[in-house]
């Protein structure tokens, strides 16, 4: 009985494409990381540039939201460098940091609801970037 083994080299095209997928969603995760930043330090400095909702379900004070968004932010950026560096840790978190910050943006929308759906659309190029390329393909 012989056994066949193949060996699976992908092309450099290929290989190209999915480095080139990894460095868009990791820049795209520290431009959404840096924006979220910002956002946080406007509502944690600056209260009267978001809109005023009343009686809103998901309502938090500013201050909180804007301390959640700079957190948020702050990791995200620094995911996008551990991405940028091709750590294996960044390609999962940066799905899992992305995936909140999508969640915070959509609790966010009545405060500030440009920038949210902006940020929301960003975040999910961000996940589709990391999600769509195969392991296999980078390595």
């Amino acid at each position: 009985m012989t056994t066949t083994t193949t060996s699976h080299n992908r092309s450099g095209t290929t290989r190209a494409a999915a480095g080139g997928l990894t460095i868009f969603a990791a820049v795209m995760l520290f431009i959404s990381g840096s924006m979220g930043f910002c956002r946080g330090l406007m509502a944690v400095l600056e209260d009267k540039v978001f809109l005023s909702t009343p009686q809103y379900v998901f309502e938090f004070d500013l201050t909180s939201w804007g301390w959640i968004h700079l957190v948020l932010g702050v990791v995200a950026v620094i995911v996008s460098l551990g991405l940028l560096a091709a750590m294996k840790w960044a390609r999962i978190t940066g799905v899992i940091i992305a995936a909140l910050m999508i969640i915070a943006n959509f609790l966010s929308i009545p405060y500030h609801p440009f920038w949210s759906l902006t940020l929301i659309a960003i975040d999910g190029f961000v996940i589709w970037g990391l999600c769509v390329v195969d392991q296999d393909t980078l390595g």
